[in-house]
């Protein structure tokens, strides 16, 4: 992604969540869940008090008119728009505030884990990208909405980079960059307080990655919570290897019944708590994996990442990128954006199927999607999203599994039946014998000629007739 702008990772701070203790887990599997480690669902605040060091992040406006951003045309979503519109879904973006817009006439302030705001302020220029994604009214003359505009969204603010805990500035040199502020606790904090507040859909387009061990128990008794007691669908982004987190490797083909989660090298949470979240990859406008997905065995479906278009947290109108101090204009990509595409496809499928679980409705969306040739790999999960297909499919309640890559061995193939040349040998005899008597017939013909030609000659000598 361009300097200018990244996607916003709780790995910024994750020195601060890691200092809390290790976990009891290996280092490439999540922790039990701990459910004395869940958080309250007090009122939004701050851990410590905190303050702002950088202004601001400006955008770049665009988009405008009557063209289709590439994304929305790829996953053709409005198509599902005869069946549901996500009217009556209430999805929670846990992110760095949505600005209030024109576009999202019913946003709900959720609180603030940054600042002393409601949540409705967005300094980072991303929560309200995500959510314009999700749930963008349509307007006449406008070719982007969002995937359920009839959906109503939840803005809790959990992170900023332009926030730091107060002080710290004295001790940092001249120009050097905020800390940054909010973390897996803060995170842990947001999931609960969305579920309680009655989200039916949670978008978690953040991630804290660690290379060997994560104590992150909290944010684990968090999502099991939202997900099992509360039954909301979690979607979380896969990471991005351009926020310094390392990709994990992909499938091994010399080692086929290999565990791929015996490969991980790179944790990134929440997305891999696999049994409550839906994990989701980015792809690029040719349906290809984006360069930036960190892969894993956590991997559920992929959506477009690139080329974005969405809501203008600084003006009424919509925006493709953000401007820098230096003027320098950085686009919108990323996992991040991934993420609400299959947040708003969770929200239609909730409005059309209000009797599925957040188990089911996560099964569908795997079961719908448009795998890879391998049925399930770890940069795409089991592939793209279809948001049709989601909320058109029979069999509501359908499930799918990774593919088992064990290797089979082939038998070895039989020794070849003996060759009948019967048939062969037939039609050769049977050729030779009609030969042979066409011979004899034409060799008996000859002593026949010859009488008939004797004769000829005979009869013409005594009728005076002379040679001309």
């Amino acid at each position: 992604m361009s300097r200018a702008w990244r996607p916003i990772a709780v790995a910024a701070l994750l020195a601060l969540s890691a200092s809390l203790g290790q976990g009891s887990a290996a280092a490439n599997r999540p922790p039990p869940i701990d459910p004395g480690r869940l958080p309250s669902g007090a009122t939004p605040a701050p851990f410590e008090k905190t303050e702002q060091k950088l202004r601001c992040a400006e955008t770049a406006p665009g988009g405008d008119g009557p063209t289709v951003p590439v994304g929305q045309r790829d996953l053709g979503f409005t198509s599902a728009w005869q069946f549901t519109r996500g009217a009556g879904q209430l999805v929670a973006v846990i992110d760095t505030g949505v600005a209030r817009h024109p576009r999202l006439p019913g946003l709900v302030p959720g609180g603030d884990y940054v600042g002393t705001t409601d949540g409705t302020d967005d300094c980072d220029v991303h929560g309200t990208v995500v959510a314009g994604i999700i749930a963008a009214a349509a307007v006449d003359g406008q070719g982007f909405v969002g995937v359920a505009p009839e959906a109503t969204i939840l803005s809790i603010r959990q992170s900023s980079r332009a926030f730091q805990v107060a002080g710290r500035a004295e001790q940092q040199r001249e120009g050097q960059t905020a800390d940054g502020y909010g973390d897996i606790r803060t995170l842990a904090a947001a999931v609960v307080r969305a579920a309680d507040m009655g989200a039916r859909v949670i978008n978690i387009s953040e991630v804290a990655c660690a290379t060997g061990s994560l104590d992150d128990r909290v944010l684990g008794a968090a999502v099991e919570y939202a997900a099992v007691a509360k039954d909301v669908v979690i979607v979380a982004a896969a990471g991005n290897t351009d926020e310094n987190c390392a990709s994990n490797p992909g499938l091994d083909p010399l080692r086929p019944t290999a565990d791929p989660w015996d490969q991980v090298s790179t944790i990134v949470s929440p997305a891999w708590y696999d049994d409550y979240v839906i994990a989701v990859g980015s792809v690029d406008s040719n349906g290809a994996p984006s360069q930036f997905t960190v892969a894993g065995p956590w991997l559920d479906v992929a959506a477009p990442g690139e080329n974005i278009t969405s809501l203008d947290p600084r003006r009424s109108g919509l925006t493709t990128g953000t401007i820098d101090d230096k003027g320098r204009q950085g686009v919108l990509r990323g996992t991040s954006f991934a993420v609400p595409y299959v947040s708003g496809t969770a929200a239609l499928v909730r409005a059309r199927f209000p009797q599925l679980s957040a188990r089911q409705v996560i099964d569908r969306l795997k079961a719908t999607a448009h795998a890879p040739a391998e049925g399930w790999n770890p940069l795409v999960g089991f592939g793209v999203i279809d948001p049709y297909a989601a909320v058109t499919a029979d069999g509501g309640t359908n499930t799918v599994a990774r593919p088992t890559m064990a290797a089979k061995a082939l038998p070895l193939p039989g020794a070849a039946a003996p060759r009948d040349d019967r048939p062969r040998n037939i039609a050769l005899i049977g050729a030779a014998a009609i030969g042979g008597v066409l011979v004899l017939a034409i060799l008996a013909s000859f002593p026949i000629r010859r009488r008939l030609h004797l004769s000829d000659t005979n009869a013409g000598a005594g009728s005076g007739a002379t040679p001309s």
